[in-house]
């Protein structure tokens, strides 16, 4: 049974990840025909990144994954490699066509790509309630059930999507004690007020950055691209959404002269390894 802290814990996991995803579709439709006759190749369907698959492609594979078997069909078997398709959301945030149906708790999607060559992993395992699979990995690996799949979700969050026919695994995994993920820690109104806003850090038009709210929760989302939650780590530190490394910091200043009822100048300081981005929100 799930618990208060359990249910708040997942929710990113689930439905509010399926509701950011599910528009993170390509803005033009990916073509999948061709007008040209049979045999002669659409020189359209070439792109800058041939051999590379259409990054286009690539993502909606990933995406409609998490709950459309139909689409997953059509693209698979327009290209068959499309059943190990990867895409990074954001910071790092890879995400398998498999790890998608996985934590969905989608057995037909899941089954569907595995017998098309997608690779099972441990989290598809503990979804479809392999419990010898999940057992010989935890034994070859111990401490193995810490790791947390794509957007952090825990290998429990995986067995607790497969529903009855997981239950063994969960029942397994919840054993264990630490096969899960803790519950987020809420901002209050102060630290709310103090980093929602949009933060710039150039002149273009996608060179911005909106902090929004959402039930305590900070939404971190760069124009154009899809929101990525913050997980508040204490002192308006965070990390984002499946990269636990990357730190993002708020920092309030206020020059000596400036009218204490005023806004103070708040920058967002960004770290991934020797990457640092800063950022300041505007009309401060």
């Amino acid at each position: 049974m799930k618990n208060t802290a359990t249910q708040t814990a997942n929710t990113w996991s689930r439905r509010s990840l399926l509701e950011l995803f599910s528009v993170a579709l390509p803005m033009s439709a990916v073509a999948t025909t061709s007008a040209y006759p049979a045999g002669i190749p659409d020189p359209n369907l070439v792109t800058d990144q041939f051999p590379t698959q259409p990054p286009e492609l690539v993502r909606e594979m990933v995406t409609i994954s998490h709950f459309d078997l139909k689409r997953v069909q059509e693209l698979v078997e327009l290209r068959p490699s499309l059943a190990k398709a990867s895409w990074d959301w954001g910071f790092g945030d890879w995400e398998e066509a498999l790890g998608a149906a996985s934590h969905m708790g989608n057995r037909p999607i899941a089954e569907y790509l595995i017998s098309k060559g997608a690779r099972p992993s441990l989290f598809s395992a503990a979804m479809l309630g392999q419990l010898d699979v999940v057992k010989s990995f935890i034994a070859a690996q111990p401490g193995v059930q810490r790791i947390r799949g794509p957007h952090s979700i825990s290998l429990l969050a995986h067995a607790r999507a497969g529903g009855a026919q997981a239950r063994s695994a969960f029942e397994y995994l919840r054993s264990l004690g630490d096969a899960d993920a803790p519950p987020p820690v809420l901002l209050s109104e102060s630290d709310q007020s103090a980093v929602k806003g949009t933060y710039i850090f150039g002149r273009a038009a996608n060179q911005r950055i909106d902090v929004t709210i959402d039930n305590g929760q900070a939404l971190w989302t760069r124009a154009g691209m899809t929101g990525r939650p913050l997980f508040h780590l204490g002192d308006r530190t965070f990390h984002p959404l499946g990269a636990p490394d990357v730190r993002i910091r708020f920092v309030e200043s206020q020059s000596p002269a400036a009218i204490p009822a005023q806004n103070p100048t708040v920058t967002m300081n960004i770290t991934d390894s020797a990457m640092v981005l800063t950022a300041t929100r505007a009309g401060t």
